[in-house]
């Protein structure tokens, strides 16, 4: 039945690659999900018959079965666009600067000039109209708050223009002003810091096995399972040996695969797998923080293979600059705890946590807001888009970012890189300082001009370059920013 219009007890049918669109339980007798959106965590998840599984999954393999036990409304992707909704509510209105100003200058200097030309009247002993006029028109003149007008919001688009460039998109001029301001960077594992793939990092092969020889067995002995693992391994290895001889292939859920080859068994999966045939082996795997393959050839413990996300190249740099600009950086992940504390150890990040559910990182972002810092939350993941809208400036993964997330967010950084993130704050920062320089530059000149003009020295050309050619000054400034290297 099709996901769209089932009820509570129906039964939905998932083709691989297809996304759950309910909460419910698994009815077939296995299935291997994508939970990265939801939880955070790039390894897949495989789920046994009765498992609970949510709406967000991606099913990865097999055609499996799932029995609707949820409405829409109660499940954890409607919670979590519920969260979405709150956090949105929390975030103050960004004051726009220039109308607030401009609500009080107008009338301001428009009854300054008035009364230029007319108070004269009372306390000069040869008072000439015309000659009070024309220095009240030159007041006027001068006071023309067109440098004002154009310098600021030309600033911000220069800016908004830079950051385009380098793909990187700012959902409004305001976004600068606040990135500008960011003192905490948040950051969400999966996808924001690592690639969000699950490779094989490392392969750890005993003496006394040929090494070259052990993997292409097991990576002929993978070839028959469709599990993400021996996608991984597939692509560390390389091309499959269909020479080698495998006989009696059995897949034992939950634990792995086993073969035998020439009369040997060849075991591959996880050290459970090895625990149920009596394999012993000198290591422990509860100390290792990322996903191990643990390897028997010939009742014998060969070794392992170390799965996990890779680290994204320029991880360690972004830390590393963000660390130098004076900002504070934290990671939050739903992924386990141990291999949080080692991607953050990895990276120089000094806070991160792990195991944590959607609205745990509401409640962690809460904490550091509580301190009174400007932070910036970035993430990708459908779980990431309540804390991304909390946040006071929320940067999205747009390449593999999820819809919501991309949507909640102020900016978004097209090509997943994280060294964009020290560069968005930088850019605010450049274009925030040259919307002040234009800002001191008009009125500066301005208020000079004016006390000339008030006092009949300045003439009309003085004013004509005071608006004129205080506001091609300050457009120049601002174009300054579009040749900026950041």
């Amino acid at each position: 039945m099709k996901a769209a219009n089932a009820v509570i007890g129906d039964i939905v049918q998932l083709k691989p690659g297809e996304k759950l669109a309910l909460d419910g339980d698994l009815i077939s007798k296995s299935g291997t999900f994508n939970t990265a959106a939801l939880t955070g965590e790039s390894q897949p998840d495989t789920k046994r018959k009765g498992d609970t599984v949510l709406a967000g999954m991606i099913n990865l393999n097999n055609v499996s079965e799932v029995q609707v036990t949820t409405a829409y409304a109660d499940t954890k992707l409607s919670r979590i666009l519920q969260l979405v909704q709150d956090a949105t509510a929390q975030k103050a209105p960004t004051e726009l600067f220039i109308r607030k100003f401009a609500k009080i200058y107008t009338p301001m200097v428009v009854f300054a000039a008035i009364g230029i030309c007319l108070l004269p009247y009372f306390f000069v002993d040869n008072y000439v109209f015309r000659d009070w006029l024309y220095r009240a028109l030159i007041f006027l003149v001068i006071s023309c708050p067109c440098a004002l007008v154009i310098s600021i919001p030309l600033g911000y688009f220069g800016g908004i223009g830079a950051a385009s460039r380098n793909g990187i998109l700012f959902k409004g001029g305001n976004f600068l002003d606040v990135m500008a301001r960011v003192k905490h960077v948040v950051m969400d594992k999966t996808g924001t810091l690592t690639e969000g793939l699950f490779r094989v990092q490392e392969a750890h092969i005993k003496p006394g096995f040929n090494r070259q020889e052990l993997l292409q067995m097991v990576n002929t002995l993978e070839s028959k399972s469709t599990h993400p693992v021996a996608t991984a391994i597939h692509e560390f290895v390389g091309e499959i040996d269909h020479h080698i001889p495998l006989e009696q292939v059995e897949e034992i859920p939950g634990y792995g695969l086993k073969a035998m080859i020439n009369g040997k068994e060849l075991l591959a999966g996880n050290f459970r797998l090895l625990d149920k045939e009596n394999i012993p082996y000198d290591i422990d795997p509860a100390g290792k923080a990322h996903t191990q393959i643990a390897i028997a050839y010939d009742k014998k413990f060969a070794g392992y293979l170390t799965i996990a996300d890779s680290i994204k190249q320029d991880a360690g740099t972004t830390i590393a600059r963000l660390n130098r600009m004076g900002i504070q950086t934290t990671m939050l992940s739903g992924d386990k705890s141990a291999v949080v504390q080692d991607v953050a150890r990895q990276l120089g990040i000094l806070h991160a946590y792990g195991d944590l559910l959607p609205e745990d990182k509401v409640n962690k972002l809460k904490e550091i807001k509580a301190r009174h810092e400007t932070v910036a939350f970035v993430g990708d993941g459908v779980n990431d888009a309540p804390v991304v809208a909390l946040s006071d400036a929320g940067i999205a993964m747009g390449g593999l970012g999820s819809d919501a997330t991309i949507e909640t967010a102020d900016v978004v950084i097209q090509d997943d890189m994280p060294s964009k993130i020290p560069m968005a704050i930088n850019i605010g920062r450049q274009t925030k300082k040259i919307v002040w320089q234009n800002i001191a530059l008009a009125f500066v000149v301005k208020a000079a001009v004016l006390l000339l003009g008030a006092g009949g020295l300045a003439t009309m050309w003085e004013a004509v370059f005071a608006d004129v050619g205080v506001a091609l000054l300050a457009i120049l400034n601002a174009v300054r920013v579009q040749r900026m290297q950041f």
